[in-house]
């Protein structure tokens, strides 16, 4: 273990080799990274500790910079593991230059499939023994980490302390399908909102994807297609997303000898935005995080689509309605514009068509649920539908909401140590 400091707090490095596949104890094993995180001040002192899980998939747990946001509040009674779940961050990393290790496009498809929720959670039992001595601890799960959270409910509560869950309420029985038909017209709301606030970027969305049609630009091995325009509606899920795109897109276009082009400010936001490099299992897992039941995802979002034909770029320049943007939503041309996730395409193929995915939750457990849990639920939550959430609220003993529009679903983020502390004190039974 290597531990060492920043201001106010000691941070300790953490590797857990665990089984890749934990039906089968005594294979193949890969190593997961957490780091705990303490008050200086309290270092030496025995504390509860609070597990968080991170959204996704496919990111690492988040580096903070000191006690920020709702770290700062965390450390005043936890000790905190942010861990990297199985191939994020620095936990046996998967990526096209690594998975080619484990073989061809099957290869590496069958060993994607131990990278769920059920899986992540089987990890943290394995782990917390090791770090708590045998005592249950919190978990905080945001977005997807709150997916895990609710897994963790179903399967091994006797692990759980507490359980504090922020835009992350799954739907338990919805098929990839269900999810989508919910999220398009959530979108529609988002970018209609988003248009209000800034009506000059109506004309200048389609502008920007009249030229990528034409031209089709590339940046940096990025193919800048109108539906890679289009998926920078992800921002609009966040609570400054709204402006973030607006400021990307009033620097679209310069004049140069050769006449107007895209200018290089546009297209590298544009990259960095849509890129899938930092966290491609978001692009490959995002749709088998819903795989249960028996059926195949076979690109939901993409079939979803069609029944939303407003979405179509095209059909918007042939007309005078407003190009929308989509959101958290994963397509095949993804793994054609990204380069980071063209020698990926095969695998994700294969997940795609895969039937044999497990239940991930228990619903006859979860309505007899003991563990003390809250969740903070968003009111127009682009990425989680809401009704799904409360749903499943409804479904698990004893969960109390905290339904609101005060944050979007960045909220854990943006108003860190009061969604910690509203959380907290409902368990508590404080309000």
């Amino acid at each position: 273990m290597n531990s060492y400091r920043q201001p106010g707090l000691v941070l300790t490095d953490h590797r857990f080799t665990v089984p890749l596949d934990h039906a089968d104890p005594g294979g193949e094993r890969i190593e997961i990274f957490g780091r705990e995180i303490v008050a200086s001040s309290r270092a030496g002192q025995d504390l509860p500790w609070l597990l968080y899980l991170e959204g996704g998939p496919g990111f690492g747990a988040r580096r903070f910079t000191g006690a920020e946001a709702w770290l700062g509040r965390a450390v005043r009674e936890f000790r905190v593991l942010l861990l990297d779940q199985r191939g994020t961050g620095l936990s046996t990393p998967a990526n096209r230059q690594t998975l080619p290790l484990r073989g061809g496009p099957r290869e590496q498809a069958d060993y994607l499939a131990h990278f769920r929720a059920d899986s992540i959670v089987r990890d943290c039992e394995a782990i917390r023994p090791r770090l708590t001595g045998g005592a249950p601890w919190t978990v905080l799960g945001q977005s997807f980490g709150g997916f895990c959270a609710v897994r963790y409910l179903s399967s091994a509560p006797e692990g759980l302390d507490t359980v504090l869950i922020t835009g992350g309420l799954p739907s338990l029985d919805a098929h990839a399908d269900d999810v989508y038909r919910a999220a398009y017209p959530r979108i529609e709301r988002k970018v209609a909102a988003h248009y209000a606030r800034y009506p000059q970027d109506v004309e200048r969305a389609r502008e920007i994807t009249a030229h990528l049609a034409e031209h089709r630009p590339e940046s940096a091995g990025h193919r800048l297609t109108p539906e890679a325009f289009q998926s920078l509606g992800i921002l609009l899920g966040g609570g400054s997303g709204s402006h973030q795109l607006h400021h990307l897109l009033e620097n679209a276009f310069v004049r140069t000898p050769h006449g107007t082009e895209l200018s290089d400010t546009f297209q590298e936001g544009m990259r960095a935005a849509t890129s899938f490099a930092g966290h491609p299992l978001y692009a490959v897992l995002h749709e088998a995080i819903y795989g249960q039941g028996g059926r195949p995802t076979a690109w939901s979002a993409e079939r979803v689509r069609a029944e939303f034909p407003q979405f179509d770029a095209a059909r918007a320049l042939a007309g005078d309605g407003p190009v929308l943007f989509t959101g958290e939503s994963i397509h095949p041309w993804h793994f054609e514009v990204d380069p980071a996730l063209r020698p990926l395409r095969e695998t994700a193929e294969l997940l795609a068509a895969r039937t044999d995915w497990e239940p991930l939750y228990d619903p006859a457990r979860l309505a007899a649920n003991k563990v003390p849990v809250a969740a903070a639920v968003y009111h127009d939550d682009m990425y989680v539908d809401t009704a799904h959430a409360l749903r499943t609220a409804a479904a698990i003993r004893g969960l109390r909401t905290w339904v609101t529009d005060e944050f979007e679903h960045d909220g854990v983020r943006a108003g860190g140590p009061r969604v910690l502390d509203r959380l907290l004190a409902l368990v508590r039974d404080e309000v």
